[in-house]
């Protein structure tokens, strides 16, 4: 089963969404959710027979079509990605586990973790903490949550250093993106914030074209 996702997701890589309006969840699966977002970013979500219980798949896809294919877990572990670039998986066990039921238990969980690159490990370390506010977007409540997290390379050298404001679902056990920005540029607020949600039977479902702030000059997330 694994190796025919990996050749499903390299497949749907290859394919730009202008090309095609619906995306198709690979065989032994079944599309669950698709959330149009702010940016030009949307997401399709699906689950696999052949899983553990709790494990989801999550496409992101652009203008210019999918750009990465996502695993997780229950706990919103990143297991496995696939992007043009190459396949990523989390090396076990982590040091200290990313966890939903901690967050939703503290309110706070911190997270310090391994993911093995084409280009060698990358090392990510932070926190997300809910802020005790919610959030109601098309009919879902959302919990806010903040951020803060480092990721660095094999020699420790930090490659990326971000911070923002996200929400997260305790109904599909899932993040959702929000406002980030890197902690030297912290006025360059980049905000993909969920705009609709959409499930089985309902018009948009499984879409493979975004739909908002799509203007090619405007689009504000660029993979």
């Amino acid at each position: 089963m694994m190796k025919s996702l990996t050749v499903l997701a390299a497949i749907a890589l290859a394919t730009p969404a202008v090309a095609q309006q619906t995306f198709a969840a690979p065989e032994g699966c079944t599309g669950t959710l698709t959330v149009q977002q702010k940016g030009c970013v949307m997401i399709n979500v699906w689950t696999c027979e052949a899983d553990e219980p709790g494990d989801q798949w999550v496409a992101l896809i652009s203008q210019a079509g999918v750009f990465s294919v996502q695993k997780v877990d229950r706990e919103f572990q990143w297991l496995e990605s696939f992007k043009p670039d190459g396949a990523e998986r989390l090396r076990f066990p982590a040091d200290d586990p990313a966890s939903l039921t901690e967050l939703f238990t503290n309110q706070i969980d911190t997270w310090d973790f391994i993911i093995e690159t084409e280009e060698g490990i990358e090392r990510n370390v932070g926190y997300d903490q809910l802020t005790g506010e919610t959030t109601v977007i098309d009919g879902e409540t959302l919990l806010n949550t903040e951020f803060q997290g480092r990721t660095l390379d094999g020699e420790g050298n930090v490659i990326e250093n971000g911070a923002g404001r996200q929400f997260v679902s305790e109904k599909h056990r899932l993040f959702f993106f929000g406002e980030a920005w890197d902690v030297a540029t912290p006025d360059n607020i980049i905000d993909l914030s969920p705009v609709e949600f959409t499930y089985p039977g309902e018009p948009g479902f499984f879409s493979a074209r975004p739909k908002y702030e799509c203007n090619v000059e405007e689009a504000s997330f660029q993979p």
